[in-house]
């Protein structure tokens, strides 16, 4: 549930003592207790859902799609817009008009670089550094 919860909100990041709609109810003034929350966060980790970006396990990068299935994605997503050789930015894939519509559209940095390194991995792309982190470029090789 919290996986489907985040993909149609598009959440990232669920933070522990943050209000997160499926760990209270205003309603009734219920809410689910600290222990309770990382229980359910922690169990996602251990399934590879998710992770920890903390030690103190604060806050938790939600994985509703696994890296490689980002990468599928961010491969179709190239084909379907008929980019194979060509270079963008990295913010033109989350927040660029070719992605509007897409589940790439406003995703999160961290997941998305994870994502894109995979390929560059596999030889689909190559990253090229800007001279900032807003100044990547990818060159896809499909």
């Amino acid at each position: 549930m919290i996986l489907d919860y985040c993909r149609t909100q598009k959440l990232f990041v669920v933070g522990l003592d943050e209000d997160f709609p499926l760990f209270s109810n205003p309603v009734i003034e219920r809410s689910l207790s600290h222990e309770a929350r990382e229980a359910f966060l922690s169990a996602l980790v251990l399934e590879g859902r998710a992770e920890w970006l903390d030690k103190s396990h604060k806050k938790c990068l939600i994985l509703w799609h696994r890296i490689q299935d980002w990468a599928d994605l961010i491969i179709t997503f190239v084909k379907d817009n008929g980019l194979e050789d060509s270079v963008m930015t990295v913010e033109e894939i989350r927040s660029g008009v070719e992605s509007r519509g897409t589940e790439l559209h406003g995703m999160d940095r961290t997941i998305l670089m994870r994502a894109l390194k995979h390929l560059e991995h596999k030889g689909k792309l190559a990253i090229f550094k800007g001279t900032s982190a807003d100044d990547e470029g990818i060159k896809f090789n499909i």
